[in-house]
């Protein structure tokens, strides 16, 4: 047991490596820029003035969502999910394990749950006890179910899923922008360096290097960008790229792709304002989300809607907080 508890605790300890690896990056980066090229280098003051500007306008914004993408706890499952005392002792005294299925199919005919697992049964987790809603998923490294879990980051040492994507997207794109800037800006001065219009000195290496790391950033940082904005585009988390969602009828990759701009609004909300402040505007509460093939007049979920909301109290509060809830709405 304590040497159980000793593992887990160096586990923590090293996980956060990744995040200190590139803060370390980051933070002699600005010290590069700001001291070793602006006040070192530049000997032009209205330029060093627009640099400095600029740069520090980048900085801020990397900094906001990278903090929002490791500091944001991922949402789980609410008690709706959980079974509740008798439902657990019915499914845990029962053996066979057909019976078991009826169950969990009982229970979640009350719940908003359209896909299934693999072998077409309600998809519940063991560990957590409760029953899983559409795209949520188990990180083995959180152990906790995830709601619309995309993946577990290490570089942001937090599980990447429905209440932080849309800064984990932010992150990687103010990145990109960091290193755009960054690159371009140090480049003539790398130039000058480099047929020796400028002094040897400490701050030619630092603006060699600047120039480097931001372009080895920007080209690993492009590719997992221009990935998650197809996987936006189509309305997918990287499990589901992976591994098709399963519903009644069968693996559909598409089954939540309701179009460009739906989709969109999915992850950045309805405010085209705030799509770009790490802010949370997400829509829905991450437990439900629209189907590209159920229209309205079909959806089970109308006709439960009233028990599904009956007795929600402090789950409707708690969706409140985290964003503004969506009614499930799909196009033939």
């Amino acid at each position: 047991m304590a040497l159980s508890r000793a593992l887990r605790c160096c586990q923590r300890i090293f996980s956060w490596i990744p995040v200190i690896i590139i803060s370390s990056v980051v933070l002699w980066s600005y010290y590069a820029y700001v001291f070793e090229l602006c006040f070192v280098t530049l000997s032009n003051h209205l330029e060093r003035v627009v640099y400095l500007l600029m740069f520090h306008v980048c900085f801020i914004m990397f900094c906001w969502t990278y903090w929002k993408a490791i500091f944001t706890p991922p949402s789980t499952p609410s008690k709706k999910f959980h079974l509740s005392y008798s439902d657990k002792e019915r499914y845990e005294m029962e053996e066979r394990p057909d019976v078991q299925k009826q169950i969990l199919a009982e229970i979640a005919k009350k719940l908003p749950i359209f896909t299934r697992a693999q072998s077409g049964a309600i998809r519940f987790c063991d560990r957590c006890q409760v029953i899983k809603p559409d795209r949520c998923h188990h990180c083995s490294v959180c152990e906790t179910c995830i709601l619309k879990m995309d993946h577990h980051c290490p570089w942001v040492n937090n599980c990447v899923g429905f209440s932080n994507y849309k800064f984990f997207l932010l992150f990687l794109s103010y990145s990109m922008i960091y290193c755009v800037f960054i690159a371009s800006t140090v480049f003539q001065y790398f130039l000058k360096f480099w047929v020796g219009d400028l002094p040897n000195g400490p701050a030619k290496f630092h603006v060699l290097f600047l120039l480097f790391v931001a372009l080895m950033f920007f080209v690993s940082l492009m590719f997992l960008f221009g990935y998650h904005c197809w996987l936006v585009a189509k309305n997918r988390s990287t499990l589901e790229a992976f591994s098709a969602p399963v519903f009644q009828n069968g693996p559909d990759r598409n089954g939540f792709n309701v179009g460009l701009s739906r989709n969109l609004r999915q992850v950045f909300g309805e405010d085209k304002k705030l799509w770009f402040i790490p802010v949370f505007t997400s829509q829905g509460d991450g437990h439900y989300f629209p189907l590209r093939t159920l229209r309205e007049s079909e959806n089970p979920l109308l006709a439960n809607e009233g028990k599904w909301m009956e007795d929600g109290g402090s789950d409707e509060e708690s969706a409140d907080e985290n964003g503004p809830s969506v009614i499930i709405r799909t196009e033939s």
